[in-house]
């Protein structure tokens, strides 16, 4: 698991490989991926954007942005976490994530940039 604290969030991201939803003779590898967003400030906040930046091991890059997260835009209490599951399908075996969240104070409505931890997308033949 890959664990980051910023601006009071703790982001931890654990992945599994979706061997069911791969096929690996058509180089499409499918990974699922669980994210716990835990909120240490006195304040509520609201997860308004991410931003994601992919590679697979061959070079390729690209990027995903868009509003909150698997269509919410959760309000997370101080003390509180927010647990969601998501995907991403790469080209290669191996391949990488990160990205930047856009969350926004709600009692004074401060927007502020939490990083999201860079993480590895291995499938289990290739740990070998």
């Amino acid at each position: 698991m890959n664990k980051q604290i910023r601006e009071g969030i703790t982001i931890s991201v654990e992945t599994f490989y979706q061997q069911e939803y791969s096929n690996p003779v058509e180089n499409d590898y499918m990974f699922a991926y669980r994210i716990t967003i835990e909120n240490s400030n006195p304040f509520p906040i609201k997860l308004l954007r991410r931003h994601w930046h992919i590679q697979d091991s061959n070079g390729t890059h690209r990027e995903v942005e868009g509003e909150g997260v698997v269509g919410m835009q959760p309000v997370i209490a101080s003390g509180e976490h927010y647990t969601y599951v998501s995907g991403s399908n790469l080209r290669t075996a191996i391949g990488k994530m990160y990205g930047i969240y856009l969350m926004e104070n709600l009692n004074n409505k401060r927007v502020f940039e939490v990083a999201i931890p860079e993480f590895s997308m291995i499938a289990p033949f290739k740990m070998n």
